[in-house]
């Protein structure tokens, strides 16, 4: 592929809410279980999907049945919809998955995008626990009566999370991206529970956590496999591949 091509996204959705929550294939995959775990807890539905011309795709299956690599879930009634994308996103890639996610979001009036994301470096003895990094619009709307929800302190965002996150601050929807350090372990479990932790706690969706560990059991052996190509990926562009530094 000519890496001066960027891949195209495009967006299908049928039931369009206020909140979009996104959870993609990242290091540790705490993310992307959290989103997973958030379809089933909130039995939401398949209700759109993305497709991408210009990646190498790869196409998911369970019990000989294939599925959609990046599904979007909601339900007639609730005002969210939750991205679980499976397909690992370049840093070559990322300004144009930014793209097609804001401008869905403000052709479908989206008020919010919340991205649930992993940090990949080792916590110190306090850091096991969720931060935010928000647009202040967000901070103000959701966070300000939340003052135990800690900050993360300092640092960049990268990748496909600053994309969306610059995009917000020029003026686009605005964007959180929820976060907790995370292990190579995939999935952690740990650091998705931390992160269903603070998104119950914005939003008050009285999640029942407990049966995680079984849901992490049936996903682990796609999930391993889908984390050793991340590790792969991740060792290929070292320099250019990490979320923060």
């Amino acid at each position: 592929m000519d890496s001066q091509q960027p891949p195209s996204f495009d967006v299908r959705l049928d039931n369009p809410t206020e909140t979009l929550v996104i959870g993609t294939a990242e290091y540790g995959l705490a993310g992307l279980t959290a989103a997973d775990y958030l379809t089933t807890a909130l039995e939401l539905q398949e209700a759109g999907h993305i497709t991408v011309d210009g990646l190498p795709a790869i196409t998911p299956f369970e019990n000989g049945t294939p599925r959609r690599h990046t599904r979007l879930f909601s339900r007639s009634d609730t005002d969210m919809t939750v991205l679980v994308g499976e397909l690992p996103i370049p840093p070559f890639a990322a300004a144009s998955f930014a793209d097609a996610i804001a401008s869905h979001g403000e052709e479908y009036g989206t008020k919010e995008i919340v991205i649930l994301s992993g940090v990949p470096f080792p916590p110190g003895p306090d850091d096991h626990r969720p931060f935010y990094v928000a647009t202040e619009e967000y901070q103000a709307d959701r966070l300000s009566d939340l003052e135990d929800v800690a900050p993360m302190a300092g640092g960049f965002l990268e990748g496909f999370n600053a994309e969306l996150m610059e995009r917000a601050l020029g003026g686009s929807v605005p964007v959180c991206v929820l976060t907790t350090p995370v292990h190579a372990l995939a999935p952690d479990i740990e650091a998705a529970l931390r992160i269903l932790e603070i998104t119950d706690r914005i939003y008050g969706l009285d999640l029942d956590t407990e049966p995680l560990e079984t849901f992490a059991e049936n996903l682990s052996q796609q999930y391993e496999k889908l984390a050793a190509r991340l590790e792969t990926e991740r060792k290929e562009h070292i320099a250019d591949d990490r979320t923060y530094m």
